[in-house]
């Protein structure tokens, strides 16, 4: 199989040239030089945000691919000019979307009929994250039709990861002493490691299904308490998990999802983003690894790095500050 993979350099996209990697791929990396692409890779660069002058070097050579891979998050436009270019050159297409697509708030189990954001276009320049990605649903759709993927992720974690949610708890684990610990440890949560999320793209296109799938493990696949349990095995550190209610964490003004990652208190923001549909994925055969293993390999990957995980400049840091937490250790 030959693989054209949009990015490639950084957490999902990575995963996907990897993995391809790892199956024999051919693979050609298209990106704009900000960091090294992997070894065995073919590396194309260009800037896709310039249209058609930045995507000259696919447009050289008449190169042909078996799947093209994009997990582009700004303005859909981008998307729309390259499935264009390549809808000739390029047997499918699949688009990492997201679950924000769905209007807001998405009811606990809805599927991928569900109803969608409103006012996307695949001619869209920078638009709110939801609108984005539906923008690139369209222009994906546009350009490939049936031999158009819609991989709808969820919460994405695991190595590489450079949003900073998973790295977070584990640098804040492996220093010990008390945590706070959000909520109550039988909280389930929804999510998808990286690395399944690419097997799964692969495995899906190889065999050419097309439309939209909500890629996320099923609800309850791990808890916040098996979560942060496995964070404190793989750091092996001496920390105690206080766990504190959510009333007391929002009345001292710690938030949900961003000081306290991955974390979301019961409501139509839980039930939006860790309470979603997945069966139609995994009848198509997504399978998600344990926690633990998904844990202890970014803990691997992060004292690889030093311990600083990258981080994209387009998001804002999460976790916890330090003077907050003492407050709330103190309550």
């Amino acid at each position: 199989m030959r693989l054209l993979m949009l990015g490639g350099t950084e957490f999902v996209g990575r995963a996907v040239t990897d993995t391809a990697l790892e199956r024999g791929w051919e693979v050609t990396v298209f990106h704009r030089g900000r960091h090294a692409p992997p070894p065995g890779v073919t590396a194309l660069t260009g800037d896709r945000t310039t249209g058609a002058p930045g995507l000259a070097a696919l447009a050289e050579g008449g190169r042909e691919w078996d799947l093209v891979v994009d997990t582009w998050s700004g303005a859909p436009a981008a998307v729309r000019d390259a499935a264009r270019l390549l809808s000739g050159r390029a047997g499918h297409f699949s688009y990492v979307s997201s679950r924000s697509v769905y209007a807001y708030p998405a009811a606990a189990g809805l599927d991928e009929g569900g109803p969608l954001v409103a006012g996307a276009s695949p001619d869209d320049g920078d638009v709110p994250y939801d609108r984005a990605k539906r923008g690139g649903e369209l222009a994906a759709l546009d350009a490939f039709g049936d031999r158009a993927l819609l991989a709808r992720a969820g919460l994405i974690i695991g190595p590489g990861e450079n949003i900073g949610r998973l790295p977070w708890w584990l640098n804040r684990i492996a220093r010990g002493g008390p945590v706070i610990a959000p909520g109550a440890p039988g909280t389930e949560l929804q999510y998808i490691d990286a690395r399944d999320l690419a097997g799964w793209l692969l495995d899906a296109a190889a065999r050419a299904l097309h439309g939209a799938y909500n890629t996320v493990s099923r609800p309850g696949h791990a808890t916040m308490g098996e979560l942060l349990a496995a964070c404190v095995a793989a750091t092996g550190s001496d920390a105690e998990l206080r766990w504190t209610d959510a009333d007391i964490l929002r009345a001292a003004g710690a938030e949900p999802w961003s000081d306290l990652p991955i974390w979301l208190p019961p409501g139509e923001l839980y039930d939006t983003l860790h309470r979603g549909g997945h069966t139609k994925a995994h009848a198509a055969g997504l399978r998600c690894r344990p926690v633990g293993e998904t844990v202890a390999d970014t803990w691997s990957w992060l004292r690889a790095l030093g311990g600083t995980a990258p981080r994209r400049p387009d998001r804002p840091a999460v976790g916890l500050a330090p003077e907050l937490e003492a407050k709330l250790l103190a309550l």
